[in-house]
């Protein structure tokens, strides 16, 4: 299992390499998160013996469950999925990144308890690209009036957007909405809010990175690619 994972690793670093070249990018750029949703700390512990540093969890009950256990290790935590406004706290005791930024009330609870840590928190703007009803995130047309609002405090900064294309077997399926959310990002960027930095675009999963990362992506959220087919 161990050899396995880390050969995994190895072959998706490659992908994006060779996806960053073909776009005119430096593969420095982009950086894996390796999405660990259901996945036992040995399996983790193989992933960034492998080279991984960001590792991505979609719930912060599995967060809080497995991040003390890697903590010599030193890895970014990202916290990908949706995020409830009664667990930003205990989220924010481990998580370096919240993905998933989508509404005013997220924002404030976010506020409050970054204040109430002395600490900034940095957050994504998770944005519904496809306009899909069983998606999160802020419809595109949202995006720069909630942007504003982000600007009036000084506890949240947002450091980019994220999405989800929709499911499909075809990865250029995903390109178009990957494409959006890069033509979002230039768009609110040029607005130079406060608080309001556009340097990242998490966008790509195990069937779509190599597209995401072609289309402008800074972060990529793989998780079967790396530890195969969850049970």
């Amino acid at each position: 299992m161990v050899s396995k994972i880390m050969e995994n690793v190895g072959l998706v670093l490659e992908k994006i390499r060779e996806a960053a070249e073909r776009a005119g990018r430096d593969p420095g750029e982009v950086r894996l998160i390796a999405v660990t949703k259901t996945r036992t700390v040995e399996e983790i512990e193989a992933a960034l013996a492998a080279g991984i540093r960001d590792l991505g969890e979609n719930r912060v009950q599995e967060l809080r469950s497995k991040a003390p256990f890697l903590q010599d290790k030193q890895p970014t935590w990202h916290l990908i999925g949706t995020l409830q406004t009664n667990k930003v706290k205990q989220a924010l005791e481990w998580a370096d990144l919240i993905h998933s930024l989508d509404r005013p009330s997220l924002l404030a609870e976010l506020a409050k308890q970054a204040e109430r840590r002395g600490r900034p928190c940095d957050a994504l703007v998770q944005v519904n690209v496809s306009g899909e009803a069983s998606k999160h995130g802020l419809p595109p047309g949202d995006l720069e009036p909630f942007l504003r609002l982000v600007a009036q405090q000084r506890w949240v900064r947002v450091r980019g957007l994220m999405t989800m294309a929709p499911l499909s077997d075809d990865p250029e399926d995903a390109r178009p909405h990957f494409r959006r959310l890069r033509e979002l990002r230039d768009q609110m960027a040029a607005l130079g809010l406060e608080g309001v930095s556009m340097e990242h675009l998490s966008m790509g999963m195990s069937g779509d990175y190599v597209v995401g990362v072609e289309e402008g992506a800074t972060l990529v959220r793989v998780g079967t690619a790396i530890f195969g087919p969850r049970d």
